[in-house]
């Protein structure tokens, strides 16, 4: 690094000096988010023994979403500081895992208002196809990156139907007032928390956001933004169930 430093000329020493700033940076949240996560996991677990046995698989998926993501981002610090380029394989296996879990809580907190399985399969079933077609417009198929962007959009936004105004919506509405607050507030994690995601494949595919951003790929930028709103929507997810566990009205 400083070889590179003393040789380059003053822009491009500017230009390594902000690049060594930025993947210092990002390397840092890699950090901050594998240590939020492993802390979420912990007080989830150990929480368990503390709350209503109806509420203790929601926390104990809780804490798996958490660890697992806590795994992930070990592993996903570890590539970035030895390649410097965005764990994109790592984070989508992340997901994969993490993100049907979190649908799944819309189906545990719903369950006791009647709840039928068949809402289970159709969360999951749409997160997955989401995150698949997401994954193979933003590295195998980049040229066709636009379909393949529609057809996870389309899935999203079934999910975020399903949430707000279809059958989680109808059943938050007669489970009580503690779970209808509680699907609400995870209702705007969906439509706001989870925003971040389709806009991070439309500025890490090709011709970024209509142009102007280019590819996000080597953008240490989006990871950051990535980490921290993973990190938000992760626990916060979470924080929400436990505050449901905990309340007398649930």
């Amino acid at each position: 690094m400083v070889k590179q430093l003393l040789s380059a000329d003053p822009a491009k020493m500017l230009e390594m000096l902000t690049r060594y700033d930025l993947s210092t940076y990002t390397a840092f949240t890699f950090f901050v988010g594998t240590m939020a996560m492993m802390a979420a996991s912990a007080f989830f677990f150990l929480e368990m023994r503390n709350v209503p046995e109806k509420w203790r698989t929601s926390l104990l998926v809780s804490g798996l979403i958490t660890f697992i993501a806590a795994v992930h981002y070990y592993y996903m610090r570890e590539f970035y500081t030895a390649t410097e380029t965005s764990p994109t394989f790592f984070r989508y296996v992340d997901w994969l895992l993490t993100v049907p879990l979190m649908c799944v809580e819309f189906y545990l907190i719903t369950k006791k208002a009647g709840a039928k399985i068949g809402l289970l399969w159709k969360l999951i079933a749409a997160s997955v196809i989401m995150l698949v077609t997401g994954f193979f417009g933003e590295t195998i198929d980049r040229d066709n990156s636009v379909l393949w962007g529609v057809l996870s959009g389309a899935a999203y936004f079934y999910i975020a139907y399903l949430v707000w105004f279809g059958e989680v919506a109808k059943l938050a509405a007669t489970a009580g007032p503690a779970v209808a607050r509680a699907v609400k507030v995870l209702a705007w994690f969906v439509l706001v928390g989870w925003a971040i995601y389709p806009l991070g494949y439309i500025i890490g595919t090709p011709g970024g956001l209509f142009g102007v951003w280019g590819s996000a790929a080597g953008n240490p930028l989006m990871d950051v933004v990535y980490n921290i709103g993973d990190a938000v929507n992760k626990i916060g997810f979470g924080l929400v169930i436990y505050a449901l566990s905990q309340s007398k009205e649930a």
